[in-house]
């Protein structure tokens, strides 16, 4: 069994090989990540859809880690109602400190200073995601079924083994962690590599392992970091994770193979497969495309407005008084975001009086929000709407065992 000591191990950090490739995929990402940011023009709907995919994010995440929770489960959580159910209970609070740590996060990185590839950074995520979650998720088991705590923040102080990589000595983690730093967060990386070096550096910080457990969930929020620090997050109008879950075999794949060593003397000239890590990055650059590009279809307006109308008309059918009225209201409100009470009058042809009751109904049913009693109405998007204005966002895959992989 080897035992990686010394951080050249991890060699080569960036790959040479499919350049032609990744820089093509780098320009598409790019240009699709521009229109996509610039079709949605109101800040409360970017807001809404920025939770919504905060929610979604999530919810991958959990299934990437083996752990189903479905969007009605989630909102519910977030309203602290958890399930009698002990696993569903356990998933709910997995999520809701998945989405805390998340937006806390892009919260903290509206500060410039902050360096998203520090170890204090990386480790301040794992902390700030355990400490969320009760004593009794603070154990996990190794493949020899010992059982272990896991500290918040804490760098693991055993030796690991992800599926045939055994992972950095336990006593080495500080050395890899500085030069995953000073390489990845270095200034002079071409902002032409910037993306190939974000998808390389998932991969390097996953083979480095440097917690017990939550290496998975660290590894992609610090990847959301890193497309936050240099703008190609699309202001969260979309997410990896829903890319990496659908998927998932090939995810893992591709990570194992990029474990592996130099193939030959044509592989480049580090410990680890050049070739390989290039396939990875062409994955995750992939990926990254192919989930911008959906976000973009989903979030086109006329498309939007026409599956809302599409909505009221068959599957609000409760609505027996006010559905095409209510109807008319939320499909303003995804354009523009936010309207006045008095606007729903004019929207309606309804006197004050029966737009009172309309509004009242909307609220009640959760089609809009208001912020008091007498302010504005504005956009949401409750659960129960989530498969008919933005269909396929939350898929339904098949949950696997995560074991031997980011764990």
């Amino acid at each position: 069994m080897d035992v990686y000591r010394q951080p050249s191990a991890m060699e080569p950090l960036l790959p040479k090989e499919q350049s032609a490739r990744l820089s093509e995929l780098t320009c598409e990402i790019l240009k699709a990540s521009g229109r996509l940011t610039g079709q949605v023009h109101s800040p409360l709907v970017l807001k809404q859809v920025a939770d919504l995919i905060r929610e979604m994010n999530c919810y991958y995440s959990n299934l990437i880690e083996g752990h189903k929770t479905i969007p009605r489960d989630i909102e519910r959580a977030m309203q602290r109602d958890f399930s009698h159910d002990q696993t569903q209970h356990d998933n709910q609070q997995l999520s809701l400190a998945h989405i805390a740590v998340e937006k806390l996060m892009e919260d903290r990185l509206a500060d410039v200073t902050v360096d998203v590839y520090a170890p204090d950074f990386i480790c301040w995520l794992h902390r700030e995601f355990y400490t969320r979650l009760p004593e009794s998720q603070h154990w996990a088991v190794t493949h020899s079924g010992q059982r272990y705590r896991i500290t918040p923040g804490g760098l693991r102080d055993f030796m690991v083994e992800v599926g045939k990589h055994t992972a950095p000595d336990f006593e080495s983690l500080p050395k890899f962690l500085n030069r995953f730093h000073s390489f990845y967060g270095d200034k002079y990386i071409l902002e032409s590599d910037r993306l190939v070096a974000i998808a390389a550096a998932h991969h390097r910080m996953a083979w480095i392992h440097p917690f017990g457990d939550g290496n998975g969930r660290v590894i992609r929020l610090q990847s959301h970091a890193q497309l936050i620090r240099h703008g190609i997050a699309g202001h969260g109008l979309w997410t990896l994770s829903r890319g990496l879950a659908r998927w998932r075999q090939r995810y893992y794949a591709s990570l194992a193979a990029a474990d592996r060593g130099r193939r030959s003397d044509l592989d480049g000239r580090g410990n680890l497969s050049d070739a390989a890590l290039a396939d990875f990055c062409v994955f995750f650059l992939e990926t990254m495309l192919d989930q911008i590009q959906f976000m973009s279809e989903l979030l086109g307006l006329p498309a939007l407005r026409t599956r809302v109308e599409r909505y009221f008309q068959f599957q609000a059918l409760h609505l027996n008084r006010y559905r095409e009225e209510i109807m008319r209201v939320a499909r303003t409100l995804v354009d523009e975001g936010e309207i006045p009470r008095a606007r729903v009058q004019e929207i309606t042809g309804k006197a004050a009086t029966v737009s009172a009751e309309i509004i009242k109904r909307g609220l009640d049913e959760g089609f809009f929000e208001t912020p008091s009693p007498k302010g504005p109405l504005r956009v949401a998007f409750p659960a129960k709407i989530h498969e008919f204005y933005f269909p396929q966002l939350f898929l339904d895959l098949p949950v696997e065992s995560s074991a031997g992989q980011l764990a």
